[in-house]
């Protein structure tokens, strides 16, 4: 899949221990009372966050809103930081359940499915990068909602298989077979449609 992502030009994403590494001094210093590392956190997971929420709720105003709310619930929840163990899973779950949020009520008002959403895009200024990564898309889509959610979770958002259990709230062993099964799926289909 890191090959295929590759060539759809999607960035192959640095372990994730670093990410999270570096958002442990920013929580730590967050639930001592310094309001001032949230820009850190910004800096840091907003990107990711924003990432996370557009490919959940398929519509940039929802996914600016999104992580406008986790960073709410980041300042008002300032206390509670210092017992958090994997800071990057926490906002990712913060995330994930926000967008799910926001998908639910604007369901109704939706003018198309949450499927037709991008969603991997080629990076800004490559636009021979933005067939493949709209193939990968479509392909993407096609899948059942549970293997689309951990495979798109794993290989897209870069994220640990116990953080896409977490993520997801799936037992690991569900979370890896999702991942396996859709990525198995997914290679058929692509080998299918050359």
């Amino acid at each position: 899949m890191d090959a295929v992502a590759a060539a759809a030009g999607i960035p192959i994403p640095a372990r994730e221990e670093s990410w999270g590494d570096a958002l442990r001094a920013p929580f730590a210093a967050l639930a001592a009372g310094d309001v001032s590392a949230l820009e850190t956190v910004w800096e840091i997971a907003s990107r990711r966050l924003y990432g996370l929420a557009l490919w959940r709720t398929g519509c940039a105003e929802d996914a600016r809103d999104v992580v406008q709310e986790v960073f709410v619930r980041l300042a008002s929840r300032r206390h509670e930081l210092g017992a958090v163990a994997s800071p990057h899973v926490w906002l990712l779950a913060v995330a994930h359940h926000a967008a799910v949020d926001v998908a639910r009520r604007r369901s109704r008002r939706r003018t198309g499915p949450l499927e037709d959403a991008a969603h991997v895009a080629a990076p800004a200024g490559e636009p021979e990068r933005a067939v493949e990564a709209s193939r990968l898309s479509l392909l993407l889509a096609r899948l059942p909602a549970a293997q689309r959610e951990a495979v798109s979770l794993r290989h897209v958002a870069g994220c640990s298989l116990r953080e896409v259990a977490a993520i997801t709230g799936v037992p690991l062993f569900t979370a890896a077979s999702r991942c396996r099964l859709g990525l198995a799926r997914l290679r058929r289909m692509m080998e299918g449609s050359r």
